[in-house]
């Protein structure tokens, strides 16, 4: 794993935001948001995703996991679930789901001090919920280091 980067994913119905760490595992930099036209177009996002894996040198990818507040599974997580193992298959890396259930509240707050229109916060949610995810999941392995 030395070297190989981690990418966090925030799947949503109509995009997918994408960030990668640093080679040290420290930081979390948004990527990009990947938008198709319908939920079930799914080709060209599998195949985008591989693009940046491959790019950005990645060896894991953490997908957040949208359960409810009450921790209750849904319809996203069934189609989180699918969505996991598909990127499982085509990557042949490993896709650890995380928690993702305050990354958008977060999203919104660090939006909201960085004086975001509404219009810029729709164009870079996905992103910056993406980077929440895979900050998270870096600060929590950095804890378990130690």
């Amino acid at each position: 794993m030395a070297g190989m980067r981690i990418m966090g994913l925030d799947f949503g119905s109509k995009t997918v935001g994408v960030a990668v760490s640093d080679p040290l595992f420290l930081t979390a930099q948004g990527v990009e948001i990947i938008r198709r036209k319908s939920a079930n177009k799914l080709r060209r996002t599998y195949a985008e995703i591989e693009r940046l894996a491959a790019e950005y040198e990645v060896g894991r990818i953490v997908l957040g996991y949208p359960l409810h507040l009450s921790g209750a599974e849904g319809e996203r997580c069934e189609l989180t679930n699918e969505f996991k193992e598909n990127l499982e298959r085509r990557t042949g890396l490993a896709v650890e789901l995380v928690d993702e259930r305050l990354t958008t509240v977060m999203a919104d707050r660090a939006m909201d001090e960085a004086g975001l229109s509404w219009d810029e916060r729709q164009e870079q949610v996905d992103k910056i919920a993406a980077v929440f995810i895979l900050q998270g999941y870096l600060d929590g392995r950095e804890n378990i280091a130690k």
